[in-house]
């Protein structure tokens, strides 16, 4: 039995991705602890997964437990969770800032695994990056990888590059939203409207994906696009006159920053 304690957005793009990509895992084999009956409500009619109102109900009932509570409610949780983790269940949590040794500390035991995950896992184009305590061996390393996988790509890391994953993969969806945001913007100010102006940056950016997937440097593209006296190099000096790649590097820093900030257990 999979179990999940929180059933946010994240835990319902997992259940959705595990449902579609993994034959080896059923509705009934999952479990959704949750507080909200309306959001149980949905995810049993949605998914058919079973669902309970107790944290503790669903650790008992399962041999992979994917922590998925907001990092604030994180040590209420294992503090209530702690006598049923017994030494072959396996804790995965997907929680932001909380390292390894703050949940080793509050729960005894070492079969942990922590993740940062994205938002387009809502669309099973995620990337997740996985850190595992040390001591851990044992099959469900690749269950959980499998797990992962049904939402996107996978990469693993020591846990010490959590804080700048947690910067670029993590808050890069909304970094990238804005700029978007900021596309559609100056082509509504040109005279397109909002529509045409949308539909134009969204397939300009997933092209410029697919390119780039093709193994093109994002230099190489830069300077494909780019004549001398052109547009693009008009558009290009002004993003060098506004010291966009200070601007996007200290961003980033950042958000690093906070994320040692608000780190437990580091």
């Amino acid at each position: 039995m999979l179990g999940f304690i929180g059933g946010g957005n994240m835990a319902e793009a997992l259940i959705k991705g595990i449902l579609k990509g993994m034959a080896s895992i059923r509705p009934e084999d999952i479990i959704v602890s949750e507080p909200k009956e309306d959001r149980r409500e949905y995810l049993r009619k949605t998914y058919g997964v079973l669902t309970t109102p107790s944290n503790r109900e669903a650790v008992e009932r399962s041999s992979i437990i994917i922590l998925a509570v907001k990092p604030q409610n994180m040590e209420e949780v294992l503090e209530e969770i702690k006598e049923v983790v017994t030494p072959e269940k396996v804790i995965v949590s997907i929680a932001a800032g909380i390292t390894i040794p703050f949940i080793r500390s509050r729960l005894k035991r070492d079969r942990i695994i922590r993740v940062m995950p994205n938002t387009p896992a809502l669309v099973q184009e995620g990337i997740s990056v996985l850190s595992l305590c040390e001591c851990f061996s044992g099959p469900e390393i690749n269950t959980v990888r499998e797990i992962l996988m049904s939402v996107g790509r996978v990469v693993t890391l020591p846990e010490e590059y959590m804080d700048i994953v947690t910067a670029v993969s993590g808050s890069g969806p909304a970094f990238i939203a804005y700029f978007i945001e900021l596309m559609i913007e100056g082509a509504t100010l040109g005279g397109l409207s909002r529509d045409i102006a949308k539909e134009l940056v969204l397939q300009t950016l997933t092209g410029t994906t697919r390119l780039l997937e093709t193994g093109m440097s994002p230099e190489r593209l830069r300077e494909m696009v780019t004549s001398p006296g052109g547009t693009t190099e008009a558009g290009l000096k002004r993003f060098n006159e506004m010291r966009l790649r200070d601007i996007v590097i200290d961003a980033i820093m950042e958000a690093k920053k906070r994320s040692e900030e608000l780190k437990k257990g580091g």
